[in-house]
């Protein structure tokens, strides 16, 4: 059993893909990489088809359905004692894997997020993305009582058996939102370290948009007012 799985939903990242497979491959801890292709009709699909390792599995769908039933298609295939989201893009740095799996390790804890914003939003990212961050991880807060700076952050590090118990349904953005309120609602501390980010936008492929923030609100609502 690896230490880490890395999940990569993928959806259209010709431009990044070999980049960010090589950036994860770099660093130095044991792990399986679980790439799985949502749909892809750009020309990943070809590229994921020279990809080789031993410690890698690709899966490939039929048809686009979103980040969120990608990542839990890879969930059920992961075999690693923790398990990580990786978006296909550039902007999270994997080296910050070992400090997350550090902490985790070294604190006996389930769950460490690496948040953007823990030195603060100026050169992260543009300020209506950090204000729709903001007004999430607030309600987050405000909701299930914690006190988050950034819920919304791929880069969520959580044991394996505990994740595949949450019985997460979300098929697209909303995943992020469900994944925190389920750890939340079951008393579950999260704890945060700084990583880094380097924002993407539009006109390089960034996909989540305004309808995904709406999404996400009413599921914390939603997830808040469920009973277990």
């Amino acid at each position: 059993m690896p230490l880490l799985s890395v999940i990569i939903p993928v959806y259209n990242e010709a431009g990044t893909l070999n980049q960010i497979l090589h950036k994860i491959a770099s660093v130095k801890v044991d792990k399986e990489i679980i790439i799985v292709d949502d749909g892809s009709d750009d020309g990943t699909v070809e590229l994921l088809k020279k990809v080789t390792g031993p410690h890698i599995k690709i899966i490939y769908c039929a048809r686009n359905r979103g980040k969120g039933a990608a990542l839990l298609t890879g969930i059920a295939a992961a075999g690693g004692e923790f398990i990580i989201p990786q978006d296909a893009d550039l902007e999270y740095d994997p080296q910050d894997y070992v400090n997350l799996i550090d902490h985790a390790l070294k604190n006996g804890l389930a769950v460490v997020y690496g948040s953007r914003f823990l030195k603060g939003w100026r050169g992260v990212t543009p300020f209506w993305h950090y204000a729709v961050n903001r007004l999430l991880t607030g309600l987050t807060n405000l909701l299930f009582g914690c006190a988050l700076t950034d819920m919304e952050t791929c880069y969520k590090l959580i044991k394996r058996d505990l994740l595949q118990q949450l019985g997460l349904r979300a098929q697209r953005f909303e995943i992020e939102p469900e994944i925190t309120a389920k750890l939340l609602k079951k008393g579950l501390p999260i704890a945060e370290l700084p990583v880094s980010y380097r924002a993407r936008f539009y006109a390089q492929g960034k996909k989540i948009g305004w309808r995904d923030g709406v999404s996400s609100l009413f599921c914390l609502v939603r997830l808040r007012l469920a009973c277990d």
